[in-house]
């Protein structure tokens, strides 16, 4: 099959004012209030995602027709945006960190009191400020603050600030509506015990052992030229795959019977280059240990050489892979390619793909290195054809898939992000349609997503269930505000209106929470420990962010140094049936320890099993 077709002729250009978000209306909004002259402007407080100061793109535009295979692209058109959105309203006091606040409303206007001679006489001043906080309570219960949706329709939403997901329900209605359904159980006692310790291997140069899974009966990681699957609780080795050269990419998806694609290299690394292509692609068996195929291909910029590949997913049947030699899909069963890289006139490539249960979407970049174009499309899995798509905006050169179903993704606009996160923004988008149905600035001083800029499945510490985007604060002064009392909070986005919900979770003081997967309706986190803790394992109800712990490590010296060892922002952290384990994805050039707190680990695993 070949690769998936580009879409047809669209608009040369947005229309004036932009496309996507409405324009901001004019001082006093539509129909609002207009606030009083002596009330400068306060900035946003921490938590609340940045008004745009430019117009939003959203349009998707679309490339020259080409056809691949018969399938020409047919992506729906979106729609001119609708307008009628309220300003945001004045800020108080900034609040506690990462958490939305109460608006200040505008004092209320003199009215006449009926029966007072000539019907002018004016409210009293404390009765105006009684009748104002109980307006400006009533409309925070009613909406909170409002952040433009950048879609776009037939039907004007919410202009009145009276929906029901201002609340935090999406489409749910209500934050009591959601979370739940979870499969890990608060265990009898969460106090664990450090199971078992992975030496660090012994490397040349640096090498990358990115890939960890846990089964019903093993934990795989990812060795040097080899996978090998532990026993979950002694940590002793049931199997090992020897390969032909390094593992360089490997799948975060897994089939329900255990299987999972991972990339390696032809041949082993050797001196001085220490460098292999990335070719090989295969399907391993988890539970046995075994490859059930392995392949490569040609074609696109590669030409007669084998093509690379950075990455790779799996959706139902389809293995993905790509790079910068462009994408390829392969059959589950079997790895006959379900399509290849090809060339064409307008230098498009699939730079890879976003997989899991709710889809497969491509990431396709076109154009030169100094002016790129990138569309996110949704794809039929088996043909490649284009279901939908999205143009990114100007100022977009790579785009990662937080999640297909709903399909979330996140880019650096304009390089925004200078703290090195690789994310600026976060696009939610229709599946279906490719209309985009909210924007939501993730400001790099405020929230600590991580999304790597050469991986489309590369964003960690981010999480998207129940119609809601999760992102955790970066780390601030505890309650305490003495040196090592950082902490931070995980705070929580309407994917229909990019609106921050009032519900949020505390890590507590000198803890700081990262959100590792959803679970059901529920997140599970792990939080960093302070130097005398041992870190913690909750489980956060997806809806009124109430955590529960299920587990808590040892905080003896020697146990604490070999869990804080690793990367907090670097390491693969996998939780499940009362078990964590926390591997490293990068290890250097082996040097001896001199110490045993200086002693590095290929992985951790602690247990409240048993």
């Amino acid at each position: 099959m070949t690769q998936p077709p580009p879409p047809p002729n669209q608009p040369p250009g947005p229309p004036p004012g932009g496309f996507g978000a409405p324009q901001d209306p004019p001082p006093g909004g539509f129909g609002a209030p207009t606030p009083p002259p002596q009330q400068p402007p306060a900035q946003p407080p921490y938590g609340y995602p940045q008004q745009p100061q430019q117009p939003q793109y959203g349009y998707p535009q679309q490339e020259q027709p080409q056809q691949y295979g018969g399938y020409p692209a047919q992506p729906q058109q979106e729609q001119p945006p609708q307008y009628g959105y309220p300003n945001q309203p004045q800020q108080p006091v900034q609040p506690p960190y990462g958490y939305p606040t109460q608006p200040q409303y505008p004092q209320v206007p003199h009215q006449p009191v009926p029966g007072a001679p000539g019907g002018g006489r004016k409210l009293s001043a404390q009765l105006q400020i009684v009748i104002a906080a109980v307006v400006a309570v009533a409309l925070l219960i009613g909406g909170g603050l409002w952040y433009a949706n950048s879609g776009g329709g037939d039907e004007e939403p919410n202009a009145k600030g009276s929906s029901g997901a201002a609340t935090g329900g999406g489409e749910d209605g209500g934050a009591g509506g959601l979370g739940g359904g979870g499969k890990e159980k608060v265990p009898a006692d969460t106090k664990a015990k450090l199971a078992f310790q992975l030496p660090v291997p012994t490397v040349p140069d640096v090498t990358d052992v990115s890939g960890s899974w846990i089964t019903d009966k093993a934990y795989v990681k990812t060795g040097v030229n080899s996978v090998v699957g532990y026993d979950l609780d002694k940590g002793s080795a049931l199997w090992t795959l020897p390969l032909t050269g390094q593992v360089c990419g490997a799948s975060r998806h897994m089939t329900a019977d255990f299987k999972v694609p991972i990339l390696f290299e032809a041949t082993k690394r050797v001196a001085p280059r220490y460098f292999q292509p990335c070719t090989e692609v295969g399907l391993l068996d988890l539970t046995t240990g075994k490859l059930v195929w392995q392949t490569s291909i040609t074609g696109g910029t590669a030409g007669d050489k084998k093509v690379s590949f950075s990455e790779v997913t799996l959706h139902g049947q389809t293995v993905a892979a790509g790079g910068l030699d462009g994408g390829a899909a392969f059959d589950l069963a079997n790895g006959n390619p379900r399509w290849k890289p090809q060339a064409n006139a307008g230098d498009c490539e699939d730079l890879g793909y976003g997989g899991g249960e709710g889809g497969l979407v491509a990431v396709r970049k076109c154009g030169s290195y100094d002016d790129p174009t990138v569309t996110v499309q949704n794809l039929d899995p088996l043909t490649g054809r284009p279901v939908s798509q999205y143009k990114m905006p100007p100022g977009v050169d790579f785009a990662a898939v937080v999640s297909t179903k709903p399909l979330v993704v996140a880019a650096d606009v304009n390089d925004a992000a200078d703290d090195g996160s690789g994310v600026s923004d976060f696009f939610s988008i229709d599946e279906k349609t490719g209309k985009l149905k909210a924007k939501i600035t993730a400001d790099s001083k405020r929230y600590a997503p991580r999304c790597r800029s050469t991986r489309v499945e590369g964003c960690t510490q981010v999480l998207v269930g129940n119609g809601r985007l999760y992102l955790p604060t970066e780390e601030h002064d505890g309650s305490t505000g003495e040196y090592g009392d950082e902490t931070n909070e995980i705070v929580a986005f309407d994917l229909a209106n990019g609106r921050m919900v009032p519900e949020k979770t505390d890590a507590g003081d000198r803890y700081t929470l990262i959100p590792l997967r959803m679970d059901g309706g529920n997140l599970i986190a792990y939080k960093w420990p302070p130097y005398d803790k041992g870190g913690q394992v909750v489980s956060i109800d997806g809806g009124t962010m109430k955590s529960t712990l299920l587990m808590e490590n040892p905080s003896d010296k020697t146990t604490r140094t070999a869990e804080t060892s690793f990367s907090s922002i670097g390491a693969e952290f996998r939780y499940g049936g009362g078990r964590l384990f926390i591997a490293d994805t990068l290890i250097s050039k082996t040097k001896a320890s001199t110490s045993l707190y200086d002693k590095k680990y290929l992985a951790v695993a602690f247990s409240t099993a048993g």
